[in-house]
Formats: structure tokens, C-alpha cells, sequence
């Protein structure tokens, strides 16, 4: 399938931010039961949007119902394929498209509606694109004029909802950069900080003074022992 005006990228933020939303916590619903109201010019440009879309699948369902494959001038494969074809689309814009365009009408913002509507256009404009090549090749040339106008319309509708895609998902990106700030500060708020530890210093105590180890006492010196008395010379005669 041949994706679009719209840029990977910004497809690829578009579903991130539809999971991201899930997730975030459920302290917004607490404070709020009813979603906040969609702005009117978001509901007045996508009610133009999709009478377009209206617009060109009537248009469209009208100019394939007044093809006459079996009269072409084509070999019976080619025929065969272009009214499946045909088939194909008309049922499309008679049950799917209709269908669509109410859930999204239901939900002007919903990024998964809105989608929805785009994908199921350019699967429309991509079949509905060969039907007009094959009406070139082997139909009438007011019916290639007809059908030709016809994808141009689908085309500018696609267009229209890409555009209006892009700017959907910036908006709900800042929504939802702004959802994160108020669930830091709510936690930040719920949590009060750690109190500082108090070192108490008690006065009364006498303080102590430090051990000092006993001084050892070196030992006296042995006294040296006693002289002893020379003995006495005996006197002369």
C-alpha cells in the first residue's frame, strides 16, 4: 500500500503517543469524570473535512456504477479484474467508509479514528487509481474524465486528514508533556521531603576524660653488698 503525504516519522509518533496516553497515571481521571470539551474549530474544520469525503464517495459511487466493462475492447482477464475492482470500491464507500466517518464524527480528536479514516483512503485511492488507468486505456473518454475527477477529490481529502493528522498528534504531544509535569508535581507535592537527622549533644553528662595508662615504675638498682671488715693485726710483743 502506498502510504502517503504524511511523513514515517510522524506516523510512528502518532501510535507512540496513543500507547503513551494509556499509560499515563490515573490521577487525571480523578480530578476530572468528563473529557475536556473538543475546541469548535477543531469539530467546524473536521465536519468540512468529511463532507468532502461525503462528497466525493457519492460522486465516485455514481460514475463506477455507469462503467461498462463488459463492452471494453480488453482481454477477459483485464476486464475481470477492473469490475472486481469496481466491486470492490463501491462496497467500500457503500458500508465501510460510512461507518468510519460516524466513529470519527463521534470523537472529532481521536487519533485512532482519525487513522482509521486515513488508511481506508488511500487503500481507496490506490484501487480506485488502477480502475482510472484501465478506463484510459479501454473506456470511453467521458468516462476516464469522470473517474479522474473522482481520484482527485479522494486525493484531496487524504491530503486534508494527513495535514489534519499532524497537527492532532503535536497537540497531543504537548498535552501529554504537560500531563507528565502535573504528575511530578502532584508526587512531588504528596511526598514531603526527608527532615534533616538532629544530633542532640547531652550537657549534663560530666565529660570524660581520656584513659591514660599507668606510668610503670622502673626497679631500684640492687644495693652493691656490704664490705667486710679487714681483720685486726695482732699487736707487737
Amino acid at each position: 500500500m502506498n502510504w502517503s503525504p504524511i511523513h514515517t516519522s510522524r506516523i510512528s509518533s502518532v501510535l507512540a503517543l496513543i500507547l503513551a496516553a494509556a499509560a499515563v497515571p490515573a490521577a487525571r481521571a480523578q480530578q476530572t469524570s468528563t473529557p475536556p470539551p473538543v475546541p469548535y474549530a477543531s469539530v467546524s474544520e473536521l465536519n468540512v473535512l468529511l463532507a468532502q469525503v461525503e462528497q466525493a464517495s457519492q460522486t465516485s459511487q455514481l460514475d463506477l456504477a455507469k462503467l461498462r466493462v463488459d463492452k471494453w475492447k480488453a482481454d477477459s482477464g483485464s476486464k475481470q479484474q477492473t469490475q472486481a475492482n469496481v466491486d470492490s470500491l463501491s462496497r467500500n464507500m457503500h458500508n465501510a467508509l460510512p461507518e468510519i466517518i460516524a466513529q470519527l464524527r463521534n470523537s472529532p480528536e481521536d487519533l485512532s479514528s482519525t487513522f482509521k479514516l486515513y488508511r481506508n483512503l488511500d487503500a481507496l485511492y490506490d484501487v480506485f487509481g488502477s480502475v482510472v488507468e484501465a478506463t484510459g486505456a479501454f473506456g470511453s473518454k467521458d468516462e476516464f474524465q469522470a473517474l479522474e475527477n473522482d481520484l482527485s477529490a479522494i486525493e484531496r481529502s487524504r491530503r486534508a486528514l494527513a495535514d489534519r493528522m499532524e497537527t492532532l498528534s503535536a497537540s497531543k504531544e504537548t498535552e501529554l508533556n504537560q500531563l507528565r509535569t502535573q504528575v511530578k508535581n502532584m508526587q512531588a507535592v504528596a511526598t514531603p521531603p526527608t527532615a534533616p537527622k538532629k544530633v542532640i549533644v547531652d550537657d549534663t553528662q560530666p565529660v570524660k576524660k581520656p584513659a591514660t595508662k599507668p606510668v610503670k615504675k622502673k626497679p631500684a638498682p640492687p644495693a652493691p653488698p656490704p664490705n667486710s671488715q679487714p681483720s685486726s693485726a695482732n699487736p707487737p710483743q
